[in-house]
């Protein structure tokens, strides 16, 4: 990363100081989640580049405000900032830089340890085992997600299905079909129990099959492609139009993906299809990298009229770049 790049990236987190001391009112953190809640509704409609610039600036201001603030005032500040410090974090995973995302997941984390919220904490870990999820370090997602859940007894039932969830995806990185299965079903013993009022991390409330994503993603990077096939085309039928994002990279192309594994190249290319046009429209980076799995999964069919239909399809994302 060039340092032109990199002092745009950190730029909304390292603002200089110091700040005058001034009262900041204590609504303004119902504000800041409700404004939150909008965000995680636009990122599944646009995408991370036309979200990257509003979300940053929205927590450079609540980073001054945190620095003038007082009390519990401040701490309410402290714990709403890293939500928004790791949605910005997504947008730069989600768009491919994980220089970006590593950088912002490290705010996330310092931001949760200062607020002194263990939920927060054990958030932030998550947040960076994910990244470490993207650059295929299995054991490193594992123990990040095992230091996420040391004293979970007083973690929320929602924050313990993050990290179990997320641990599963670790493991399916070093080929442990056993502890994917078994960590997906101790997560969703957990699911019908989250019930908190966290503005933060309500995936698992807002994705229809929200484990049986995770499983079938899994299950597809173990080779597994049947079962993942099977796992998809039942997901898919619960997942609404309007979360465009989601039907794009964690159904349509990963499930495409599965259909080519399972040896089914017709059902692989027409899947790929809706895909490709989410891509395009969201610039997705992890999309367009889920798309290049498929290319690599469709490689036996290259030759074959199936995978020139396969170039004509994918040819809109090449052209994007």
């Amino acid at each position: 990363m060039n340092r032109r790049a990199f002092v745009s990236v950190t730029a909304a987190a390292l603002t200089a100081g110091p700040i005058a001391p001034r009262h900041v009112d204590p609504a303004l953190i119902d504000y800041f989640e409700q404004q939150l809640e909008g965000h995680y509704r636009a990122d599944m409609l646009l995408g991370p580049h036309d979200l990257i610039g509003t979300v940053s600036a929205q927590y450079e201001l609540i980073d001054r405000l945190v620095r003038a603030a007082a009390g519990e005032t401040r701490r309410g500040l402290l714990r709403v900032g890293a939500a928004y410090a790791a949605l910005v974090g997504w947008l730069y995973q989600d768009a491919g830089d994980l220089g970006g995302a590593s950088f912002w997941r490290g705010t996330t984390q310092e931001i949760a340890m200062r607020s002194r919220d263990p939920h927060l904490i054990a958030y932030s870990l998550v947040n960076q085992a994910q990244v470490r999820t993207d650059l295929g370090d299995g054991h490193g997602v594992v123990d990040l997600c095992e230091a996420a859940l040391d004293g979970s007894g007083r973690l929320a039932p929602k924050v313990k299905v993050m990290a179990l969830q997320q641990q599963a995806h670790g493991a399916s990185l070093i080929d442990d079909r056993a502890a994917v299965d078994r960590l997906i079903d101790e997560a969703d013993e957990l699911l019908a129990r989250v019930d908190d009022d966290l503005p933060w991390g309500n995936a698992c409330r807002r994705t229809p099959g929200y484990l049986e994503v995770q499983r079938a993603t899994c299950y597809g990077r173990l080779g597994l492609g049947a079962e993942a096939d099977s796992l998809w085309r039942q997901v898919l039928t619960t997942v609404p139009t309007t979360a465009r994002r989601d039907r794009g990279v964690y159904l349509a192309a990963r499930h495409a993906t599965a259909a080519a594994i399972a040896r089914d190249p017709d059902h692989a290319v027409t899947i790929a299809r809706e895909a490709v046009q989410i891509a395009v429209d969201t610039g997705s980076e992890r999309m367009r990298r889920e798309l290049t799995s498929l290319r690599h999964a469709m490689s036996p069919w290259h030759d074959a009229p199936v995978g020139h239909d396969l170039d004509e399809v994918l040819a809109p994302v090449a052209a994007r770049g």
